[in-house]
């Protein structure tokens, strides 16, 4: 399928405060995905336009958006309900693009982290499930899982899909957590990736392969929501 270009947009967060977006929109696309970036990578970094051009492949249309300290250029992230204010705003943008598409939510490490509790505090409208690319479930080298304790209030499906080798999620904490949420959860392992989805090269593996595998993961699971 050929993929077509990103769209830009501009979403509205408050009356005082707009962030950008990136839409892509396959014409046969059977779902959304409404993804936000890491703490320190933006919409347009590589690995987030390869996903979002991998899930059009699919058939999976995607929005991609920036927080509002990416957007001015700062390292910082945002306070917590400035980030919620900015997953609502995107989650409104492409349910007005794309009224009668299914919607999920969610994003890479940070941005899925962002996107839960938004969904925690009062459920996305029309979101269907959520997706997370690497669930930053502590600090490195800081196991713990205080992180993950608002998810029992999430009532909707979840996919986590994580590497083995995730210095943010530890599989012997996060597998015990998921346990706890199934059937609404849902935990896809991608063998010897890092949190960033890259594998060493003693795998016989390429990150484009990961990727791969973790788009045909979301594609599966979308199926079964339908």
């Amino acid at each position: 399928m050929e993929v077509p270009a990103a769209e830009p947009l501009t979403l509205r967060v408050s009356e005082s405060q707009t962030v950008s977006g990136l839409l892509i929109q396959p014409p046969t696309a059977s779902a959304c995905y409404v993804f936000a970036h890491s703490a320190g990578a933006g919409m347009a970094h590589a690995s987030m336009s390869s996903l979002a051009e991998g899930f059009a492949s699919m058939g999976i249309a995607t929005l991609r958006y920036q927080f509002p300290y990416m957007e001015r250029g700062s390292k910082r992230p945002d306070p917590p309900p400035l980030c919620h204010a900015t997953v609502r705003a995107a989650v409104q943008a492409a349910r007005e693009r794309m009224p009668s598409m299914p919607l999920i939510a969610g994003g890479r490490s940070f941005g899925g982290r962002m996107t839960s509790q938004a969904q925690a505090i009062a459920p996305l409208a029309n979101v269907r499930g959520l997706v997370f690319l690497g669930f930053p479930l502590h600090p490195a080298g800081k196991p713990g899982i205080e992180r993950a304790q608002h998810l029992a209030d999430i009532a909707i499906p979840m996919l986590f899909v994580q590497g083995t080798n995730d210095d943010l999620a530890s599989l012997d904490l996060l597998q015990p957590i998921i346990g706890r949420l199934v059937p609404r959860a849902t935990l896809h392992i991608l063998q010897d990736a890092d949190h960033s989805f890259h594998v060493p090269a003693r795998s016989g593996r390429k990150d484009a392969q990961v990727r791969e595998e973790a788009q045909q993961a979301v594609a599966s699971w979308l199926q079964s929501l339908q």
